[in-house]
């Protein structure tokens, strides 16, 4: 029989079908779709159009499962006339998997996590995974978000904060769900698979940048003194300070890292003597204080120096232009979901560590290099 005139045959089957089943008198597929909004198709209907089991239908879409190309491409077709889309919480009873992965994160109100969020939701739903996301604001605890997870039964989470502590993601893996901490804290033997940068090394670079650029006063500002990105980049930035005993150092921390903290604490030191040039351990930091130096009169980098940690977009926007240490987010986010991909299929395999180098972006916050 001519491919034309089997397709015909099979677009009337179709619309028999669909009549049969719903009651309601079609002239065509599409016709039928406008007319019938809401009256969902069933996987009986795509069998019954393809000609095969129910089961069949099943397999076909159901990942791994054995199904042969002839039946798979009748059971395709028929779906694609009838419109048909598998149902997700249905399969999920099937596969026992449900492809809802948590996307964990305590820090809404820095604007990186908005770039951050954008490319982890789309490299998730790009591998056939859907992002839960948990806004867990000023909470520090595991145990709200551990349960709430459990109950949506997901097959897997990542924790993306710089700023809780490894045990919060330890707890995702003690209760057995399978857990990245992106942007966690490096360690050499971690307990939970890690994916970031080494923060006590950024610290040392930005030392070692204001100290080349011949500065005898500087200072860390850096975010929550209990966020442990804070304490690893004011390590670093100690330690190497340590090797400059000719230039005066001195530290503080803002209440939060956000664009009012920052600016809250700069307004606050400028109200003394001033360093001449401040590490604030975060472009937001940063943007606020640089915010803070210009209302009060100052210039920079002429009066005050300003270097940041991210380069998140907006560091590049002309009226900031700030000199930062620039974080490589794209390839860590693919790093945790490749490493959160690979657990799903392995969930016993040893955690690791993975760490990015991070670079500095020269802008115009910051003197030139002599």
């Amino acid at each position: 029989m001519p491919q034309n005139t089997c397709n015909r045959l099979q677009m009337s089957q179709a619309v028999l079908i669909l009549e049969r089943r719903y009651g309601c008198r079609t002239m065509s597929v599409e016709h039928w779709r406008s007319e019938s909004q809401g009256m969902p198709i069933t996987l009986k209907d795509v069998a019954e159009l393809a000609g095969v089991s129910r089961s069949a239908v099943s397999r076909t879409f159901t990942a791994g499962a054995s199904v042969s190309a002839k039946t798979r491409k009748k059971v395709e077709t028929a779906a694609a006339k009838l419109g048909y889309s598998p149902n997700a919480l249905a399969s999920s009873l099937t596969t026992g998997r449900t492809k809802l992965i948590g996307l964990v994160s305590n820090n809404f109100r820095n604007p990186v996590f908005l770039e951050i969020f954008d490319q982890f939701t789309r490299g998730l739903q790009e591998r056939g995974l859907r992002p839960l996301l948990v806004n867990l604001s000023e909470e520090v605890e595991p145990d709200n978000s551990v349960r709430m997870l459990r109950q949506y039964s997901v097959d897997g989470v990542i924790v993306a904060s710089s700023t809780l502590p490894p045990s919060f993601a330890v707890a995702f893996r003690d209760a057995g769900i399978p857990v990245v901490h992106s942007f966690g804290r490096h360690a050499s033997s971690p307990q939970v698979h890690v994916v970031g940068i080494d923060n006590v090394e950024c610290g040392r670079t930005a030392a070692r940048t204001l100290a080349e650029r011949g500065y005898s006063r500087v200072a860390f500002l850096g975010g929550p003194e209990s966020a442990t990105s804070t304490q690893d980049r004011m390590e670093g930035f100690r330690e190497e300070m340590a090797r400059h005993p000719s230039i005066r150092t001195s530290y503080s921390y803002a209440a939060a890292y956000s664009f009012e903290a920052g600016r809250s604490e700069m307004l606050r030191l400028l109200s003394n003597t001033p360093a001449e040039a401040y590490f604030c351990g975060d472009d937001v930091l940063s943007i606020g204080a640089l915010s803070a130096v210009r209302d009060t009169g100052l210039c920079v980098p002429e009066d005050i120096g300003i270097l940041g940690l991210n380069d998140m977009e907006m560091a590049g926007w002309q009226n900031i232009d700030l000199t930062t240490i620039r974080q490589p987010i794209q390839q860590i986010i693919r790093a945790s979901i490749e490493q959160v991909v690979a657990m799903l299929d392995e969930p016993d395999r040893g955690p690791e560590a993975r760490i990015f180098p991070c670079t500095l972006v020269e802008r115009a916050t910051l003197r030139p290099r002599p």
